[in-house]
């Protein structure tokens, strides 16, 4: 097996300690220790567009990051001393599923649903048409209604549903079908070079779910709602995948699972001699 592994992490309540439950004590910095290897090529996978990446990297003092998977999938960075450089192949990869129809013809399709609310511009692009959705819809049926719109168009799109904890409201992207980001890290995957085992996704919501259960090894943090965690068991059993599952924890190393704990326990799980690469931070203070 070769030494070079790819990880792959979300950020928000993955990576980021932004959700309700307690992060371990050093845990960040033992992951910066991980990320700071030369074996190591880190990918944020994320729903956050590239500005509010950038915020959470300075916020938190996470390591940078070689390359960024915004934006749900739907956007590819690569991050070199000259800065970032926009992938303009994935938007090649991507926008055959949407045949002609932009943006706003997609949203035509959805006015008088509502239930949606338009999420702000700065949280639009090309590909990715967000809304904000009271949690107490029926989301089953408001899903098929939309998704029998688009089939209606023949467009092959994907309706990817998270909940901001926080701001107590359920989020929904819609973007092309293979615009997921199953299918943006496999899309890097094969342009680094990688093999599945030496690649390993990390993620805690709903929008991970098309990772979290396909064959790509792939760890859910132990913060994950109960719903997220029955879901991604489900659905990994379903297609043959939960050797390919993990779940944290929270017993490993005094840690408590949760974020980056969490993303160590189960990198862990998968590579066990990359435990020597960050073992020597276990003390140190979080950053």
């Amino acid at each position: 097996m070769s030494d070079r592994i790819l990880i792959c992490t979300d950020l928000d309540r993955t990576l980021l300690p932004n959700g309700s439950q307690a992060e371990s004590p050093g845990a960040r910095r033992r992951f910066a220790a991980l990320a700071a290897r030369s074996e190591t090529t880190l990918v944020y996978v994320t729903g956050r567009y590239r500005a509010l990446v950038e915020k959470a990297i300075a916020s938190y003092n996470l390591p940078l990051p070689d390359f960024l998977i915004g934006d749900v999938g739907t956007t590819i960075y690569e991050l070199s001393k000259r800065g970032w450089r926009y992938w303009p192949d994935w938007d090649e990869e991507i926008a055959r599923d949407w045949r002609t129809m932009g943006h706003s013809a997609l949203k035509a399709l959805f006015l008088d649903l509502a239930e949606l609310r338009l999420q702000e511009s700065a949280k639009q692009n090309r590909f990715k048409l967000s809304y904000y959705v009271p949690l107490y819809v029926d989301r089953q049926r408001l899903l098929q209604t939309m998704q029998e719109r688009l089939d209606s168009e023949a467009v092959r799109a994907d309706l990817i549903w998270s909940v901001d904890e926080p701001a107590g409201i359920g989020l929904l992207d819609v973007v092309p079908a293979s615009a997921t980001k199953f299918h943006a890290v496999e899309f890097l995957m094969r342009r680094l070079d990688f093999a599945p085992e030496n690649t390993v996704f990390c993620g805690d919501s709903g929008n991970d779910l098309p990772v979290l259960t396909s064959p790509i090894h792939s760890v859910l943090v132990a913060n994950a709602t109960s719903e997220v965690c029955r879901e991604a068991r489900q659905s990994a059993e379903q297609q043959g995948t939960s050797d390919a599952l993990y779940i944290a924890r929270g017993d490993f190393m005094g840690m408590n699972g949760n974020y980056s704990a969490g993303i160590l326990e189960g990198i862990t799980h998968f590579l066990p001699h990359t435990r020597a690469w960050w073992v020597d931070a276990e003390n140190e203070e979080p950053g």
